[in-house]
Order: C-alpha cells, then sequence, then structure tokens
C-alpha cells in the first residue's frame, strides 16, 4: 500500500518501472562510487536559475558558461546541463518525475544527477520508499558533522520519516514583518522597528493595532492570503500520516479560516486583493497602496517586493512578526542513480556547508543562508544593511526568528493542500459561496489532485 501511495504523487506513467529501477536503488549510486569514475555531464533540473547564479558565484571548479547560460563548464571539463521547467501549473515537478521514471534504464550522460525540491513538496520526494533522493550518508557527507552549522529545522525537513537526510540547502527562510514607514509614522507617531515590533508582537496585539490602522484608512495587511503561513506552518501533526490515505485538517488550519473572515469583515485586508501572486496583491505593495505590512522571508523582499515598489529606497523596515514562522526554501538532493557522487557531493558541501561560501551569497544575494553563526555575525554586522530597508540590517531581526522555529510535519501532500484549502475558502471568504459548501468544495479538490485519499477529517 506504501509504495502506491507513494507512486501515486509521482507521474502516473511507469510506476513500476520507477519502483523498480529507481527505487530501492541506492546500490546504483553506491556502484558508481566506488568504482571512481565520474560522468562527463551534470544533468541538475530546477525551477529557476537561481541555484545556478548561486553556483557559479561561489564554487571554485566553475571555467565557464554558456552565453544562454544552459551549460556550465567546470576546471576539470566536466559539463553541468541546467534542466529548467517552470513551477506554474506544475511543469516543473511532472518534467522531473518523467525524468525520474526514466533514471534506471538511461544513458549516463542522460541521468539525473542533482535536483531542486521545495518545501511544500519537498517530503514527496525525501520519502524513505520512493528513493529517489540519496541518503546524504551515502554520498559521504555526515549530517552530524559537516553540517553542524545549519538550521537544526532544515535538516528535518530535507530527512524522510526515519530521520535519514536526503537533502541540503543553502538557505533558510524565517519570516518578518515588513512594513511601510511613512504609515507607521503617521498612526503611531515612529518607524522604529522596536516600536512598532511591540504594537505586532502576537495576534490579539496586532488586532488592536489593526483597529488603530483602519481609523486611519489603512489596510493591515493586503490579503488573508498573506497570514496563511503563519498558521500553516504551525500544524502540529502532518496533513497525512505516513501509510494513511486520511487528509488531517488541523485546528490552526480552521483558525486561520475563522480569523481570517473576521479580520476580512472588520476591514483590516483589502476585500479587492484575492489571494497572492496576481496583479491586485503586486499593485498592493506600491506606493498609492494603503497596506501598512507584509509577512515576508528575506527572498519574498528582494524578488516580490522590491520589484513592485515604485517608490524610493528606505520606505521600508521590517520588524518581528507575530508568531515566529519559515517560508519556503530551496532543497538540494542527489538523485539515486546518480553517475557523478563525487562531484555532486562537492557541489553539496560548497553550497551548503561552507560557512565563507553562504556569507558570500547571503552579501551578493540578500539570502538569509543556512548557517547558524554566520547569521548571528551577519546580525551584528554593518556590512549587512539593506539600502532599500533604508540602511537596515534586516539579518537582526531574521537571525532570532530562524533560531526559533519548530518546522512543521511534513508529508507528500502539503502542496496540494497548502493550495486547495486557500483557494476553496477564498470563495467562502469572498461570498461566493457559504463554509460548508467551501469545506465539500476542497473534498472534491483534493480527491481529484490525489485518487488515493479516501477521506477528509475535519477538527471537531
Amino acid at each position: 500500500m506504501r509504495k502506491k501511495v507513494i507512486a501515486s504523487l509521482l507521474t502516473a506513467t511507469a510506476v513500476v518501472g520507477m519502483l523498480a529501477g529507481c527505487g530501492g536503488s541506492s546500490d546504483s549510486g553506491s556502484d558508481t562510487a566506488a568504482s571512481g569514475e565520474e560522468g562527463k555531464v551534470i544533468n541538475i533540473y530546477s525551477w529557476n536559475d537561481e541555484f545556478r547564479t548561486r553556483l557559479e558565484a561561489i564554487y571554485p571548479e566553475v571555467e565557464s558558461t554558456s552565453d544562454d547560460g544552459t551549460v556550465t563548464t567546470l576546471k576539470d571539463g566536466t559539463e553541468i546541463h541546467w534542466i529548467i521547467n517552470p513551477n506554474q501549473d506544475g511543469v516543473y515537478q511532472q518534467k522531473l518525475d518523467e525524468a525520474l521514471l526514466n533514471q534506471a534504464d538511461a544513458a549516463a550522460d542522460d541521468k539525473i544527477d542533482i535536483f531542486l525540491s521545495e518545501t511544500d513538496y519537498v517530503y514527496k520526494y525525501t520519502d524513505a520508499d520512493a528513493d529517489v533522493a540519496m541518503p546524504l550518508e551515502d554520498l559521504g557527507i555526515d549530517p552530524d558533522t559537516d553540517l553542524a552549522d545549519q538550521y537544526e529545522f532544515t535538516k528535518t525537513t530535507a530527512s524522510d520519516q526515519n530521520g535519514v537526510q536526503r537533502g541540503s540547502t543553502w538557505q533558510c527562510c524565517p519570516g518578518l514583518l515588513v512594513y511601510r514607514r511613512d504609515i507607521a509614522k503617521d498612526v503611531f507617531g515612529t518607524d522604529d522597528p522596536a516600536t512598532v515590533g511591540e504594537k505586532v508582537k502576537d495576534w490579539d496585539t496586532l488586532a488592536a493595532t489593526a483597529e488603530e490602522l483602519k481609523a486611519k484608512g489603512y489596510y493591515t495587511f493586503a490579503s488573508y492570503a498573506d497570514t496563511f503561513r503563519l498558521y500553516g506552518n504551525s500544524i502540529d501533526e502532518p496533513w497525512v500520516e505516513s501509510g494513511e490515505t486520511v487528509i488531517n485538517i488541523n485546528q490552526n488550519i480552521m483558525n486561520w479560516v475563522d480569523d481570517s473572515k473576521e479580520w476580512l469583515d472588520a476591514g483590516y485586508f483589502d476585500k479587492t486583493v484575492k489571494g497572492q501572486w496576481n496583479d491586485d496583491w503586486n499593485k498592493s505593495m506600491s506606493s498609492s497602496s494603503k497596506v501598512f505590512a507584509f509577512l515576508l522571508p528575506a527572498w519574498g523582499i528582494d524578488f516580490t517586493l522590491s520589484p513592485n515598489w515604485d517608490g524610493e529606497d528606505g520606505a521600508w523596515a521590517v520588524t518581528n512578526p507575530p508568531q515566529e514562522y519559515n517560508w519556503g526554501g530551496s532543497y538540494i538532493h542527489a538523485c539515486t542513480g546518480t553517475d557523478n557522487p563525487e562531484h555532486v557531493k562537492d557541489i553539496i558541501l560548497s553550497l551548503t556547508a561552507d560557512k565563507d561560501n553562504l556569507i558570500k551569497i547571503s552579501k551578493d544575494y540578500l539570502d538569509f543562508t543556512n548557517t547558524v553563526s554566520g547569521m548571528q555575525e551577519a546580525a551584528k554586522d554593518p556590512e549587512f544593511a539593506s539600502e532599500f530597508l533604508g540602511g537596515q540590517n534586516p539579518y537582526e531581526y531574521f537571525a532570532p526568528v530562524a533560531e526559533n522555529i519548530q518546522i512543521a510535519p511534513l508529508s507528500a501532500y502539503d502542496q496540494g493542500c497548502v493550495e486547495l484549502i486557500q483557494n476553496s475558502f477564498s470563495d467562502y471568504f469572498q461570498g461566493n459561496v457559504d463554509y460548508d459548501k467551501a469545506k465539500s468544495n476542497f473534498e472534491t479538490a483534493i480527491i481529484e489532485r490525489y485518487p488515493d485519499i479516501t477521506e477528509v477529517a475535519w477538527p471537531e
């Protein structure tokens, strides 16, 4: 039953071939490593060029990159071939899954050597029964010693149900509250991060602050979707228990539903902004917006807020969130069956275990990187001040949040549950369906996404 469930989460075709050829095939990686023969092509699957830019910035073995960015040549002549497919509409996972199905029979130069995953679906690939991501120890990486300076929750996230780490990341993605300085001054009389932090330190305090903001004509957040990660990342049981086929809706998720409806009706959200990653949400980050704050990790400030802001630098600042949370993270996996285990090992260690490299990534790309000691140092280092944040050093606030994050238990169904619960209740928030209809719509949608699911269990 367990393998059937895991297989259903990968591309449906040739499942048996995947489980027989790729799953349970750790020996192929070990045999290759033992032979000492490395391939001439390293195939890396990802959804954008973020990983490539980081690797090329710090990996000392890089010689050159093709003009179109599809091939990176190393000093020993080995070529890294970048296979990039967009995340949108599940295209990346579909293409990756198809390649995983063919991994056992692929020619050496066509085998996947490294692939990336995101936190929302990392467990689909680290699951021990799927066995498509190699245990790091099989590469000769000891997580207890080689990765000792990583944030513990990132190691847990990259581990299978037996606690075996099957991936590693250069990122740690603690989230903060990012606010407009001019609105803070108008409503509170100051934009000081410590003072504002007291106004948003927990949900009850923030609700009172939201009323202050409303009285002055401002929204606290753009959308009910902006708060979801704080609730959704603090669940105390997985959406689906290991080996089961029942979706368990955690009470924290229903708290988000109830609180979001209350806040929307109270006018603390902008009713015209329906969800995230759409034009209205992007515009709510502009200078003409009446939205006070966003809940974002470092990548959210750099890749989302900054490009959507049309004013001068220094208009935004960061402070503590009402609840500690993590949002996102890209995990590097060695693919079972790689013919380049030594190269893969060296890349993973360079990108995720070398403190100097991680600090350089933070300086060059504003990533909050996965080195506890490095980020503690960055929090006190003026060189990490952000021009966009008016000279504020955001690491001063990121570091303590990161050290206190407790990752929610993962399942292979997380991405679908996270997306579809928000979609279903968005219609409820907008008044298009009633509460019970939103619940039934979720049940229908989740079973369509995952046909092996037999039941949805709601909290009492």
